[in-house]
């Protein structure tokens, strides 16, 4: 089997998110040269052999000061690679086992509605502070990942229903519900500050300074780490009362246990409540 062709086949899949493609080239091109190594071929790859790989990845790296793989880092490279095998030589073929640590269960940081009200209100009034305004408006109001705003097209907005169209991971579409003030602010922008940044026939939504789409990094400029607005989002609905069901469904989240790591989110403010509350707190 020609190793190098099954990684570009699988890497060619349109399934694959474009930032998925790119962590999953070098997890998977590492693989490769530690098979390489060790002299064995794709096609023998078994429990045995994923066992030692991953006994490979949680040994300590040399250098200067020995480290050792977080325990989330080795789970991707890991993931990486039982996709790459699923695709390749089918599920049956693929050891369905435990081989990575355990990981500590890390909480979402959400930001406070104060954090993101400051980052809106800081965003001005000229061409630029419109777009911005609008672009995070809607990465509050929908919950969307970075790149799903910035893939957004011009026909993706329908002011009458007040939704949009997303494209998520693996090309899947959702049509999500688009709060009053972000359409306010969307429809401000599209007026007042897009038909100075067009340059010829463009259909993004979001466009730069040259007049092209949008990409992420203007997102992280504007509020650090901006998969922090989608936890708000998520956190903030749970808070009001949204079930764990309908917030999977706008997220996209294809299982709801990635959606159920919001539970305890809430479980903090619930603990508050009642300890403030219950006469036997």
């Amino acid at each position: 089997m020609d190793t190098r062709a099954a990684i570009e086949r699988f890497l060619a899949s349109p399934a694959l998110a474009e930032a998925t493609r790119r962590a999953y080239k070098v997890d998977i091109e590492e693989f490769d040269q530690w098979l390489r190594a060790c002299g064995t071929r794709l096609d023998k790859v078994d429990v045995e052999v994923l066992s030692a790989y991953a006994a490979e990845l949680g040994s300590a790296r040399p250098g200067r000061t020995p480290r050792r793989l977080a325990p989330a880092t080795m789970a991707r490279k890991l993931s990486a690679v039982r996709a790459f095998l699923r695709f390749t030589l089918g599920d049956s073929e693929v050891p369905d086992i435990a081989l990575s640590p355990r990981r500590p269960r890390r909480l979402p940081d959400a930001p406070k509605r104060t954090e993101v009200e400051a980052a809106l209100e800081a965003t001005g009034d000229d061409a630029f502070g419109l777009r911005n305004r609008a672009l995070l408006e809607v990465v509050y109001s929908a919950g969307l990942r970075t790149h799903e705003v910035v893939a957004l097209d011009l026909a993706d907005v329908d002011f009458e229903q007040e939704q949009i169209r997303v494209r998520g991971k693996g090309g899947k579409e959702r049509v999500l519900p688009l709060g009053e003030e972000a359409a306010h602010s969307v429809a401000r922008y599209l007026r007042e500050a897009r038909p100075t940044l067009a340059r010829g026939a463009e259909n993004a939504l979001f466009l730069s300074a040259r007049g092209r789409r949008l990409d992420t990094s203007m997102l992280r400029r504007l509020f650090p780490h901006p998969h922090r607005l989608r936890h708000a989002f998520a956190t903030h609905l749970l808070e009001g009362g949204a079930d764990l069901r309908t917030i999977q469904e706008l997220l996209g989240h294809s299982s709801l246990s990635t959606t159920q790591v919001y539970s305890h989110v809430d479980g903090r403010r619930l603990r508050r409540v009642y300890d403030r509350a219950h006469p036997r707190s």
